[in-house]
């Protein structure tokens, strides 16, 4: 599916009548643990949403407790000592999957956990949804140019041909991810929304006053996401407040740089319950990233009624319902002239904007969690064109 078309489906997604799927249960297989990263923080919101719309919805990923032991058993993920490759408990999986009983077991990675989902709708007999949220085979092209990274994009581009072999339906969360995806030999693919957690859309939200005076990067602290420029950035505007919460394999030059300016925060890494009140706090996101597939940050700074400024190559900015929300970087402007192309725009403007974005993350919201129980009552029966 284009996503211009997608943006019909949103706008009349509240009038299609609700088929009763009391019987319907899922199991999502991840090897992101939630709130992670991105990947693991939708499925975490996906699973909650489900539950008590359907029959079942289990989440199966690394947990605390799985943490605690393998942590001295797994390999940190290449280029990231922060992440690790965690390795599943065949047996204890098992025992949940044949407890819950699925109907659909869906997977959005192509890890560990992820393979064992794919064994284990073949041995239940059950449809394979895969969900394509990042492109790993373009990060593993930033970290590494020698054997071991031509060995990595070989690992990686092989589970997802895999995958999506036995796939009854791949979802991407943008127009290149879609692209992406059938070059990988996807058969059917359908474009994805994103949903943002309960707690973003429930707490009184606190309108925008249209200044700009303090800005926000939430995400991996890595070379994707283009941080070392946020860092140039702060140095070159002492004028703003900056503030950048997460971790990565960057971490400490994040550090060093807020020990050294004094517009410049580093939070650390914070669970979403805290995110929401610092989001409230800041008056424009930054999301300058070399490589997003989608950017959920963005959506959640959106349902704060915060726009962000992101880079024409986030996934995001590829949905214009949600583009009329956002600041778009152009493909030769650099962050600082976009963030001042926005600081030039008045204040009723900037309100606007942010109030644009408010509507649209809702509405996608609302639109994403009707077409999921779609996609897991019909998998296989999906007739949109792609």
């Amino acid at each position: 599916m284009r996503v211009n078309a997608a943006q019909e489906l949103i706008a009349g997604a509240a009038q299609a009548p609700a088929p009763d799927r009391g019987r319907l249960r899922v199991a999502v297989l991840s090897d992101s643990p939630p709130e992670r990263n991105g990947v693991g923080s939708y499925y975490a919101d996906l699973v909650q949403q489900l539950r008590g719309r359907i029959g079942g919805a289990e989440l199966i990923c690394p947990t605390a407790q799985t943490r605690r032991w393998h942590r001295y058993v797994t390999p940190p993920l290449p280029g990231d000592s922060t992440q690790r490759i965690w390795l599943p408990r065949p047996f204890k999986i098992r025992a949940q999957l044949k407890s819950l009983r699925p109907d659909v077991i869906v997977v959005p990675t192509p890890g560990p956990y992820g393979l064992f989902g794919l064994v284990a709708a073949r041995w239940l007999s059950v449809p394979l949804i895969v969900g394509f949220h990042t492109h790993y085979e373009a990060l593993a092209g930033i970290y590494w140019h020698d054997a071991f990274g031509r060995l990595c994009r070989w690992y990686l581009s092989g589970c997802n041909r895999l995958l999506f072999r036995h796939s009854a339906l791949v979802l991407a969360n943008s127009a290149e991810m879609q692209r992406q995806a059938r070059l990988l030999g996807a058969r059917r693919v359908e474009l994805m929304g994103t949903s943002v957690p309960a707690a973003f859309l429930s707490r009184p939200v606190t309108p925008a006053s249209g200044r700009l005076r303090q800005v926000l990067f939430v995400g991996r602290l890595a070379e994707e996401k283009n941080v070392p420029t946020i860092l140039e950035l702060a140095r070159q505007r002492p004028e703003l407040r900056f503030s950048i919460v997460g971790d990565g394999p960057l971490r400490e030059t994040v550090r060093n740089a807020a020990a050294q300016l004094d517009n410049l925060a580093y939070l650390g890494w914070l669970p979403r319950d805290e995110l929401i009140g610092v989001i409230d706090r800041h008056d424009l996101l930054l999301l300058p990233s070399h490589v997003e597939a989608f950017g959920t940050v963005a959506l959640e700074a959106m349902a704060r009624g915060r726009p962000a400024l992101v880079s024409h190559t986030c996934g995001i900015a590829d949905w214009p319902a949600l583009a009329r929300g956002l600041y778009v970087m152009g493909a030769q402007e650099s962050l600082a002239e976009g963030l001042d192309r926005v600081m030039r725009l008045d204040e009723r403007r900037r309100r606007a904007t942010a109030q644009r974005a408010l509507q649209a993350a809702r509405s996608l919201h609302a639109w994403n969690a009707q077409t999921w129980l779609d996609w897991l009552d019909d998998p296989g029966g999906v007739r949109r064109v792609v």
